[in-house]
């Protein structure tokens, strides 16, 4: 790129990579900055991990928000040759008595495979009451706070249903709606894709979000693997005129007179933003590392040195011969497999966790997107990739335990397909220090940001009163998924921040 960028990017992760496709339809010259030497993308990508041949996504592996984000739908990834693919079934909750609770985008389907027919009545009344209200509900939840004109447009008494909703702790919510126990698991076992346990105060909205999203644009896959999301965001910056510089990790932030103007390479280099700089990274580090705290209130200083961390996460990724023998049929079509036995299991798993010790019989969030998607292995093999949520330290480190945790995870899964065991060709572990070193977005194995306990969330993301992405210093804007809404491959966080930019600078964001 000649002469200085009008916007700088310092990290090409999914929101990054949406801000700087927003800034640069919008005709500033934006150059995003990504430390990985290899690819774009940070957790957002595919390679592959096991043997060649079988492609696996290295993070973010199911979209749930894909076809409902704002975000994409504006940038028409679909035009940029991403292809959306869905399985038969969107979630399944099996257990080893043999009882499953089924998510499909068809709500008498679900019905029917949904604990008892009671619960499977009940749960098709929420979810087509949710299909005529989720585009509101978005809007509420993901844009700019406050966002209250998607509110407005709801009936007092669908606001007062949602509001029951989110004011709910997971295991009430289920506990109020279903009578089973294999419908009682479903949603609580939805909100442990981050830190968020049964019992915890607000935590049903995440798990109702997952379940009901599901119900409708469902768990999406792309085609090929994720790495085609972040080449076609990066197709779209080159289109507009921007670049993406990969090996290039950012030092620091150069501030002059209360204004962020420039960022420092780690081998010296310094270059100048004429407009604005916007940081997917990390809170804690773009305000206690980047910036000179001097720079910086004291209050935010001290709040970033004990931000609070969501719970470490442990992946492992399979090359198969076969596909996953799952006793349940409607496992054996769905595109994500949830492993939680009860809401009295899930309890124990969230206490063992928090607690600091490997869970015996670990919640696990299983994806099987060869089922789906054949070009991710060769002819007659699968793919499979699987997360539990773990302390993110142990003692001893990691590297003793490691392989005894994925010696528990096969048996788990053998638990719930017999003869899974033999199906294993190759696998590859990944502790929380591996996701780190991967993506030092994610301190810890922390997929979500930071903790995402209701203190956490909305006008408290990242701190109070800093919630609508500007920074302490002018011209500087965090767009990663520790500023609201959070965590989740929506693009919203890059793309609020960068909309909100352009407003400070005047410039439109409509297509050109």
């Amino acid at each position: 790129m000649q002469g200085d960028p009008d916007a700088i990017v310092i990290g090409a992760g999914p929101n990054g990579l949406t801000a700087a496709a927003l800034l640069g339809r919008a005709g500033l010259r934006v150059l995003v900055l990504e430390a990985n030497p290899a690819r774009a993308g940070g957790a957002l990508g595919s390679e592959e991990a096991t043997l060649p041949g079988f492609i696996h996504d290295v993070g973010a592996a199911f979209f749930p928000f894909a076809k409902a984000s704002p975000a994409f739908a504006d940038l028409d990834l679909e035009r940029s040759g991403v292809r959306w693919l869905n399985a038969p079934i969107e979630s399944a909750h099996p257990a080893p008595d043999g009882s499953v609770a089924i998510i499909s985008r068809d709500h008498d389907v679900t019905a029917k495979n949904f604990g008892d027919p009671k619960d499977g009545d009940a749960w098709r009344r929420l979810a087509t009451w949710h299909g005529k209200v989720e585009a509101d509900i978005l809007g509420f939840l993901l844009r700019p706070l406050p966002a209250l004109r998607p509110l407005l447009r709801l009936f007092p008494l669908d606001i007062f249903r949602l509001a029951r909703i989110l004011l709910s702790t997971g295991g009430g919510l289920s506990e109020r709606l279903f009578r089973s126990v294999a419908a009682r698991r479903v949603l609580p076992g939805l909100a442990l894709h981050v830190d968020l346990g049964p019992d915890d105060t607000f935590s049903a909205g995440l798990g109702y979000m997952l379940g009901l999203t599901a119900t409708t644009g469902g768990y999406c896959i792309p085609e090929g693997g994720a790495q085609t999301i972040t080449d076609a965001l990066v197709r779209q910056i080159e289109g507009f005129g921007g670049e993406v510089r990969l090996g290039a990790r950012v030092s620091q932030i150069v501030a002059k007179e209360g204004r962020a103007q420039a960022v420092k390479l780690d081998n010296g280099e310094e270059i100048r933003a004429s407009r604005a700089i916007l940081a997917n990274t990390g809170a804690p580090k773009l305000l206690l590392d980047l910036l000179d705290r001097k720079l910086i209130p004291g209050r935010v200083v001290r709040a970033m040195q004990r931000f609070p961390r969501g719970w470490g996460t442990f992946k492992v990724d399979w090359a198969l011969d076969a596909p996953v023998p799952w006793s349940s049929e409607q496992a054996r079509q769905s595109a994500v497999v949830h492993a939680g036995d009860s809401l009295e299991d899930l309890r124990r798993f969230t206490a063992q966790v928090r607690g600091g010790d490997l869970p015996d019989n670990p919640y696990l969030v299983i994806g099987q997107q060869s089922v789906t998607d054949p070009t991710r292995a060769p002819t007659g093999k699968h793919t499979l990739w699987a997360y539990s949520r773990v302390p993110p330290s142990l003692e001893g480190g990691w590297a003793s335990h490691a392989e005894r945790f994925a010696d528990t995870v096969d048996a788990r899964i053998e638990g719930l397909a017999p003869g899974f065991r033999g199906t294993i060709l190759k696998r590859r572990v990944v502790s929380p220090v591996a996701l780190e070193s991967m993506d030092a977005n994610l301190v810890g194995g922390d997929l979500g940001g930071g903790s995402n306990a209701w203190h956490r969330q909305l006008f408290f993301r990242p701190i109070f009163p800093y919630f609508r992405y500007r920074m302490p210093l002018r011209g500087l804007y965090l767009c990663s998924s520790y500023a609201h809404p959070g965590a989740g491959v929506h693009g919203m966080c890059g793309y609020n921040a960068a909309s909100v930019a352009l407003g400070d600078l005047g410039v439109s964001p409509s297509k050109t």
